[in-house]
């Protein structure tokens, strides 16, 4: 039966849970508090509110050309970039997924002949030169609309450049 002994035990029990809770949450506050440490305690807004009371600065942006970039591109550099594009292309002569680049600056677009290319890829003509492969790696998409190429491109110019520089010094 229900005897007063139980009922002291059954509280007690609760009452030193409630204490671990209340202790751990104390512990935890402590160690993983977002005090303010500056502003005399005050609490410092994280994003900028516009008071009208700044002045407008321009930065200049200085435009470097594709070729400047190129003249001082780091094949080395460009041969880590090209990490990503080893999942589909080999440079030793032999196809993957894509089409082998060995050689392929100066090479005419679409032109190893054991590969299957895309109509749009077999019919766009032009060679493989520093420009072509900086419009192409920038956006396959965009450069050769309705090709098989699934990659989304090299956004940083010098990453497109150094990675022309590295498919240069390999093409001999």
């Amino acid at each position: 039966m229900f005897n007063t002994m139980t009922l002291v035990k059954i509280v007690g029990g609760l009452c030193g849970t409630l204490a671990l809770f209340v202790i751990a949450y104390l512990a935890s506050d402590s160690i993983y508090a977002m005090k303010a440490t500056s502003h005399d305690g005050e609490v410092v807004q994280a994003y900028v509110v516009a008071t009208g009371d700044e002045e407008a600065v321009e930065e200049d942006v200085v435009e470097v050309s594709f070729e400047d970039l190129l003249a001082s591109a780091d094949p080395a550099k460009g041969e880590k970039v090209f990490a990503k594009c080893k999942a589909c292309h080999k440079v030793d002569g032999s196809n993957s997924t894509g089409p082998h680049l060995d050689g392929v600056f100066g090479r005419e677009v679409g032109t190893v002949g054991d590969f299957s290319y895309s109509e749009a890829m077999a019919s766009h003509g032009g060679v493989w030169d520093a420009e072509a492969l900086n419009v192409y790696l920038a956006s396959p998409k965009d450069a050769i609309p309705g090709n098989k190429m699934s990659f989304a491109g090299l956004k940083k110019d010098e990453d497109r450049a150094n990675i022309v520089a590295y498919l240069q010094s390999i093409s001999g």
